[in-house]
């Protein structure tokens, strides 16, 4: 069973930063694809960034150039750090894993980001 456990999540005002956090357990990290998706109120959860093992990265458009994805596989630990927010970009962030080799995919229970204007 992999548990994913995010943190970092909060109140921030436009323009501002954020740093998401999210630590895996119960796999090996290093080969599974993880990524971060949101949800905003009434709207359907949405890609916002991907990490491949191999270090490939995609981004969801709305987010190219101030969002960054990474991971440190010592740690196994994945970090969405987010920049030059946005109002909409207020949402609830769940960090995401599908395991290598299979359909299996597992989802963190959430963090709050809220953007004020």
């Amino acid at each position: 069973q992999v548990q994913l456990v995010e943190s970092g999540g909060g109140l921030v005002q436009a323009g501002g930063s954020l740093r998401l956090s999210c630590a895996a357990s119960g796999s090996t990290f290093s080969v599974n694809t993880m990524g971060w998706y949101r949800q905003a109120l009434g709207k359907p959860r949405d890609l916002v960034a991907r990490i491949w093992s191999s270090g490939s990265t995609n981004y969801a458009n709305s987010v190219k150039g101030r969002f960054t994805i990474s991971r440190d596989n010592a740690k196994n630990t994945v970090y969405l750090q987010m920049s030059s927010l946005k109002p909409e970009d207020t949402a609830v962030y769940y960090c995401w894993t599908r395991i290598s080799g299979t359909s299996l995919e597992y989802w963190g229970q959430g963090t709050q980001v809220t953007v004020s204007s």
